[in-house]
């Protein structure tokens, strides 16, 4: 239970719980990349917009990263554009993520594709009191928990234990 903690806490704190989508198929602009890259220029005006901050390193990227990201662009051009401006600040954010950071955040993703329902339920309820917090409060949290060593953030975490749904 205490692992668990920790990783909600961790994860509430990163903001990562809401990026997490289901797969896609490819959109029909893949199958050209199954062979190889797509230039950037090659790509719809609508998908250049979802995909933007990715347009420094799209050429640079594998034919594989160029699927994924296609087939994500796709599931994105779907949603409201409110939606889909959150997800561009969010690769954004990504870009600018330290190697360590970003292994962090796919460990973490790893840990959440691995969750119990019922664990994904209370991770998605800390991460809703997290964001009620004022914005100076979190960035407060988020200072001290980055400061804490694995030991304190462990006891934090269990000093603040979130109480049972409904409860």
């Amino acid at each position: 239970m205490r692992r668990i903690s920790s990783l909600l806490l961790a994860l509430a704190l990163a903001g990562f719980a809401p990026i997490l989508a289901a797969r896609e198929a490819y959109p029909p602009q893949a199958a050209q990349a199954q062979s190889g890259r797509i230039a950037w220029n090659q790509l719809d005006a609508s998908t250049r917009d979802i995909l933007a901050p990715l347009r420094p390193q799209w050429n640079r990227m594998s034919p594989e990263h160029q699927q994924h990201m296609l087939r994500r662009a796709r599931h994105w051009s779907q949603l409201p554009p409110d939606q889909r401006q959150r997800i561009r600040e969010r690769i954004a954010r990504w870009q600018h993520m330290s190697p360590q950071e970003r292994r962090e955040a796919r460990r973490n993703h790893q840990r959440y594709e691995h969750m119990s329902p019922q664990q994904r339920k209370a991770l998605h309820r800390a991460y809703q009191r997290f964001q009620s917090l004022p914005p100076a409060k979190r960035e407060a949290l988020r200072r001290k928990w980055h400061q804490m060593s694995p030991e304190q953030r462990s006891q934090w975490v269990q000093d603040h234990a979130p109480p049972p749904h409904g409860g």
